[in-house]
């Protein structure tokens, strides 16, 4: 697959100050709000928000829809590193999880398989692991595409989510995506 670099400039203004997770999991949203704790029949349609300071409903929502054969989750929050969650969410499928809070320039990536986590990068060392020989090349591609150190969040995690899933993540995708909007319960801390 030749890579071609993808357009976030919305999201890096619009979210610049913010943190969020974009979770994207094999599975139906039914079974992702389930494994998290949640309840379907409490969820409410709603778009993917313009501003990031307003979400369709109260509380620390999700925002959950399916894109293809996978389910994508909009978290406000950090969920998208608890690891404990990702490699539960991950059993008997694959996950790829980004996370990012721009304004400090702290950025996560995972990809997990089968409740492992098989690679994920951060802002510190202790969240990196060595790249598994099916990335290699892609990582090599992306390095070519984004040369000289480009924040992780800016393009890069956005390609590196397209060959893990299929999935190209653009504005007109998200926002033009329903949404269901609720709230889970907080995990435990371990």
């Amino acid at each position: 697959m030749t890579m071609q670099p993808l357009d976030i400039s919305w999201l890096c203004g619009e979210y610049s100050e913010e943190c969020y997770s974009f979770i994207y999991i094999r599975a139906t949203p039914e079974q992702v709000v389930a494994r998290l704790g949640g309840r379907w029949e409490d969820f409410t349609p709603g778009p993917f928000p313009d501003d990031p300071d307003h979400y369709p409903c109260s509380g620390e929502p999700l925002g959950v829809t399916s894109i293809g054969d996978w389910t994508f989750v909009f978290d406000p929050d950090w969920l998208g590193i608890c690891e404990d969650v990702i490699t539960e969410l991950s059993e008997g499928t694959r996950l790829v999880s980004q996370a990012a809070l721009a304004i400090k320039g702290m950025d996560y990536f995972y990809w997990c398989e089968n409740g492992e986590i098989r690679f994920c990068s951060g802002v510190d060392d202790e969240y990196a692991t060595e790249t598994p020989d099916e990335l290699v090349d892609t990582m090599a591609e992306i390095d070519r595409l984004y040369p000289s150190f480009f924040p992780f969040y800016e393009g890069p995690a956005f390609l590196l989510v397209e060959h893990l899933t299929g999935i190209r993540v653009t504005e007109q995708l998200l926002k033009g995506s329903t949404f269901m909007w609720g709230v889970v319960p907080e995990p435990t801390k371990s």
